[in-house]
């Protein structure tokens, strides 16, 4: 079993930076990768990036440039630092962790972003 807590989100202005992180909860050893995801009424949560047990980062093609996800194995976290944020970043954004084969989910973190 895997548990995630995010924290940082907020409000800001466009143009502005905000910063997630994640609590992985036991040892991230075992996990394949962790992943942000975002999610506004009404439609899919949708990838915003992901990084591998051995580095490998993904982003979407919208965060591109803008966000960068780090995972520190020393201290159980996961963080996305977001900047130059638009409003159409406003969403809940939501930790995962993918360990073969469950995928686990945070509670969640509103970002709002104001134009």
């Amino acid at each position: 079993q895997v548990q995630l807590v995010e924290s940082g989100g907020g409000l800001v202005q466009a143009g502005g930076s905000l910063h997630l992180s994640c609590s992985v909860s036991g040892t991230m050893f075992n996990i394949n990768a962790l992943a942000w995801y975002r999610q506004t009424p009404g439609k899919q949560r949708e990838l915003v990036a992901r990084i591998t047990s051995v580095g490998g980062t993904t982003y979407a093609t919208s965060v591109k440039g803008r966000f960068t996800i780090s995972r520190d194995n020393t201290k159980n976290m996961v963080h996305l630092q977001m900047n130059d944020l638009k409003p159409e970043d406003t969403a809940v954004y939501y930790c995962n962790a993918f360990k073969i084969p469950n995928n686990y989910w945070g509670q969640g973190a509103q970002v709002t972003v104001s134009s």
